[in-house]
């Protein structure tokens, strides 16, 4: 008899890494189900729908669509009898775990997807990460920083963590056509700029992204044809980016809302920037991974997965936190030492494939389920 398994994910449109999980997942031995908690149908709907999952979409905007989320959870559970509810993102596991406490599942697993934010930010939100905890009987974290803030911050025994990096079906960086990669450029109007810099972040205050602007002003007045290419362009601080970006010609930057095609994305970039403003912003840091994956040198600070390993000019150029002077100094760097840009190219690849091979985490999530 399969193991049932149920995923309760919240707030997400697209995510190759929840259609790389059930694609991959055993299919002999699991069955996966999803509650997606979504304003609208989602990319992640469509694919699961259209790959033959059972799904159950839930209209969630706000916190007001709460209490009818978390019954339409409830009859799902008590409907499809799940063995293992797996909740993710912050309503996800709220509802998801209560959900499942509720149906008396014995297996509530959630994934903390986010690190110190509420300690930072929202400390009133504390109580619900408490909760979570509490309702859970084995949390998996994605890297060491958030599993010390666990056990550190929020008191949760050791023995109910468990580390299991994200994982990344490589391939899928390196198998780009010339034909994707062309199409993009195009779109987005960059035939003729050098250096382009690839910034793919929300704008958040935490992610930095207000040091990475100015930093490019200043490669502007030795690379007048240099563009700066935002993507996920848009958040709490975009005010902010906005203000600094009108000092930067129009044509020297391109801000993209939603770019579906992330793998042909990371190939226009000649040098990639990611600057979170500690090292406990990032719960994980995806595109620390997907942009060595897709062999691009990058400046990084070090912040969530970035800890784990990152060196500097190994497969990265590592600057301090909030400083726009080593940002620049460290794009420039990588733009004009051809042989220092190849050596964290060629390492920042070979590390990747050697950690975060998309097989392991499924071969941890498998064990996890059957066990």
């Amino acid at each position: 008899m399969k193991t049932k398994v149920t995923y309760v994910i919240s707030q997400i449109n697209k995510a190759v890494y929840f259609e790389w999980t059930a694609e991959l997942m055993n299919k002999e031995k699991i069955e996966l189900s999803f509650i997606l908690l979504t304003n609208g149908n989602s990319e992640l709907q469509k694919y699961l729908v259209k790959n033959g999952f059972k799904v159950k979409q839930v209209n969630y905007k706000n916190k007001y669509n709460l209490p009818m989320a978390l019954l339409h959870a409830i009859l799902f559970i008590l409907k499809t009898k799940p063995n293992i509810v797996h909740a993710h993102l912050f309503e996800g596991s709220l509802i998801g775990l209560s959900a499942a406490w509720f149906c008396r599942v014995k297996k509530r697993i959630y994934t903390r997807h986010h690190s110190s934010y509420h300690h930072d930010y929202f400390p009133n939100f504390i109580k619900y990460d408490r909760l979570c905890n509490f309702l859970s009987t084995k949390i998996i974290v994605p890297t060491k920083i958030v599993q010390e803030i666990l056990e550190q911050k929020e008191f949760v025994p050791k023995n109910k963590i468990q580390l299991i990096h994200h994982g990344f079906k490589l391939e899928s960086f390196t198998k780009v056509s010339s034909v994707e990669i062309l199409s993009l450029r195009n779109k987005y109007n960059l035939n003729e700029f050098y250096p382009k810099i690839g910034v793919v972040s929300r704008y958040i205050d935490w992610k930095g992204v207000q040091y990475i602007v100015p930093a490019f002003k200043k490669i502007l007045l030795e690379y007048p044809n240099a563009k700066l290419i935002l993507a996920n362009a848009d958040g709490p601080y975009e005010h902010i980016i906005k203000n600094l970006l009108k000092e930067i010609p129009n044509e020297n930057y391109v801000e993209i809302d939603f770019e579906n095609n992330l793998f042909a994305l990371f190939k226009l970039f000649d040098v990639f920037v990611h600057v979170p403003i500690d090292q406990t912003s990032e719960a994980f840091g995806q595109v620390y991974v997907e942009s060595l994956a897709s062999s691009v040198p990058s400046v990084f600070t070090l912040s969530g997965i970035a800890n784990d390993f990152i060196i500097d000019k190994h497969n990265a150029l590592v600057v301090d936190y909030k400083n726009t002077k080593a940002i620049y100094e460290g794009v420039k760097q990588i733009i004009e030492n051809k042989s220092l840009a190849s050596t964290l190219i060629n390492n920042g690849k070979a590390d990747v494939e050697n950690l975060f091979d998309i097989s392991k985490m499924i071969l941890a999530l498998e064990t996890l389920y059957l066990s």
